[in-house]
């Protein structure tokens, strides 16, 4: 389904191809018919290597990419589509969602990064937004317990998610900073 010229849809005519890709399947059902009625041509994967392999023969327009699959990461599909297209618009989804994972998918070519659960509008908004157009700010900030656990995470993942690396760099034990990455992040 494409976006006719002159139609509500806020897509401009032309590729409409949109890749999503989630392990949820309600989920992924749900945001693929939510996406097919704002005017995009959709085409759904439930792993990293189906989407890598649906990259590969046909790149997308458009993507939406849950961050954490059942076979690997999000992010490999993020690299896969802008090694083939560097003109795709992807948006990165994730019940997640830290500050380096985000930095890592926006390095990688993804123009956002959303916090599950988003909807369509809001994903939508993502995919289309101009550059020009500024988000709001958050009318809920972090608390001081989300930025240490973030700051934590961004260590992390600098470290090549390497816990004895990151505990030294963070000059805390290993086992304190096991517990803290087991536990979920705080609000």
């Amino acid at each position: 389904m494409t976006a006719e010229p002159g139609s509500d849809s806020p897509l401009e005519p032309g590729d409409t191809t949109l890749l999503i890709v989630d392990d949820d399947k309600p989920f992924l059902a749900r945001l693929a018919r939510a996406m097919e009625s704002r005017g995009f041509a959709v085409d759904t994967a439930e792993s990293v290597e189906e989407a890598v392999s649906k990259v590969r023969r046909n790149p997308p327009a458009y993507a939406v990419v849950d961050m954490r699959l059942g076979d690997g990461n999000g992010l490999d599909v993020v690299a896969a589509i802008r090694e083939k297209r560097d003109d795709a618009r992807t948006v990165m989804l994730t019940g997640y969602g830290n500050i380096a994972t985000a930095v890592t998918a926006v390095k990688l070519g993804a123009i956002d990064y959303l916090s599950k659960p988003a909807d369509a509008d809001d994903i939508l908004a993502a995919l289309t937004r101009t550059s020009a157009t500024r988000v709001a700010p958050p009318e809920n900030p972090m608390s001081a317990d989300r930025v240490r656990w973030e700051h934590i995470q961004r260590v992390y993942e600098m470290c090549d998610r390497n816990v004895s690396e990151t505990a030294r760099r963070l000059n805390m034990h290993r086992r304190t900073l096991q517990r803290i990455l087991a536990k979920r992040a705080p609000r």
